[in-house]
């Protein structure tokens, strides 16, 4: 009774501070149930770190440990060039050609590998090429993949990795309860550990329980008390294996088009957030993971204008509403949603501003000069561009990736 209680406490705060008072009915807020760690303020979030950089729940984090990595990262800041700064902010899809060299001359933050990138290769060849990344760049990279299971597989596609694709949450659930979903993501995360990937881009945390429902096939398929739970699993061992995980697609997909193809337009109530979406981006911040994807939806609630991952009331959301002092990353910004909304160099700059720390993207080339070129005539601060690296390097000391 007591986590119900403060659990319609934090959505209360929630729902003042951005709606006002008088329209949200606690009776249909959701609980995480009994059997799941309570939803305590999400100010409390910060990534969880021990000295050997290895995760830990939140309850035993350590004021003195996230301070030593801060101030690691800001050490690691003051010898970085503007340029080197800015290309740490670059998430990138790993280009088919000269992906080393590319990653060195652009100070490149990461890469993100598809499908492609593994298709009639090997597990050694695969090793070969990350190891290359990784030996050209001075700051080591996040090596990142989608590897959600069900629908959304990169690697597990292919017999040289796996015998057969990873399952999707809904069916592991369904199979096997709490323990298979534990399981999976423990195989998961040592298979993509030992080909050198660090990063990834799960678990998602919309909630939908329609089958018709675009993310349904990605999502958990259950309420938002059950995704919650399940969301705060795969956080933990996550964690536990020092592999980082991504919370997706703040502030909650709901049963919007795909924003692949097109822009999407929901049209939901501020009370639907709060007392379903919510609670699953709350319980994986809460378990401390390092960092949260925003989607291109244009969130009518929040924002009537911006795609939310555009957009700086919803990144103020996430970091005032939930305290969330991790890394906030745009999703893709080569998807329609956006090169429908605005032009590549133009979406750029505008993500920065709205509050976003990593840009997921595939024409860094260009924007990166474009980020470059706003610094320099004033319409980004390098103070803002600061802030954004330095929880991007933080992340990387707490995964183990920057010694």
């Amino acid at each position: 009774m007591k986590k119900v209680l403060l659990l319609i406490l934090v959505l209360l705060g929630i729902m003042t501070s951005l709606f006002g008072c008088g329209f949200f009915d606690q009776s249909k807020a959701v609980s995480i149930g009994e059997e799941s760690a309570p939803l305590t303020d999400p100010g409390s979030a910060l990534n969880p770190i021990k000295n050997d950089g290895e995760q830990n729940s939140p309850d035993s984090y350590s004021t003195q440990e996230a301070l030593s990595f801060q101030q690691r990262a800001q050490k690691l800041l003051e010898n970085m060039t503007l340029e080197e700064k800015i290309g740490q902010m670059f998430f990138a899809r790993c280009p088919e050609k000269a992906a080393a060299e590319k990653a060195a001359e652009y100070h490149l933050g990461g890469y993100v590998l598809f499908s492609c990138d593994f298709q009639d290769k090997t597990k050694t060849q695969v090793i070969s090429d990350i190891q290359g990344y990784q030996n050209a760049a001075k700051i080591p990279l996040l090596i990142g993949v989608d590897e959600e299971g069900g629908s959304v597989n990169r690697l597990s596609l292919y017999r040289e990795f796996r015998a057969v694709p990873f399952w999707s949450p809904e069916d592991l659930y369904k199979e096997g309860g709490w323990d298979l979903i534990i399981s999976d993501t423990e195989e998961k995360s040592t298979l993509l550990k030992t080909l050198g990937i660090n990063v990834n881009l799960a678990p998602v945390c919309d909630v939908s329980t329609d089958s018709t429902d675009f993310i349904h096939d990605r999502a958990f398929g259950q309420d938002a008390s059950q995704t919650a739970k399940y969301v705060k699993t795969v956080v933990e061992t996550m964690n536990s294996m020092k592999m980082g995980s991504v919370l997706k697609h703040f502030p909650g997909y709901g049963n919007n088009v795909d924003t692949h193809t097109g822009i999407s337009y929901d049209k939901r109530s501020c009370e639907s957030f709060a007392s379903s979406d919510f609670l699953p981006f709350a319980a994986g911040i809460e378990s401390g993971a390092g960092a949260v994807l925003v989607s291109h939806n244009i969130v009518a609630c929040m924002d009537m204008k911006n795609p939310a991952s555009l957009s700086t009331e919803v990144h103020r959301i996430l970091r005032d509403e939930f305290g969330f002092e991790g890394v906030i990353m745009t999703d893709d910004l080569y998807m329609d949603a956006i090169r429908k909304y605005s032009d590549e160099q133009k979406a750029a700059v505008t993500a920065v501003l709205a509050g976003n720390d990593l840009l997921l993207c595939t024409d860094f080339e260009v924007q990166i000069l474009a980020v470059l070129a706003a610094v320099q005539d004033g319409t980004i601060t390098e103070n803002q561009i600061e802030k954004a690296v330095t929880r991007i390097l933080r992340w990387k000391l707490d995964l183990g990736i920057v010694k």
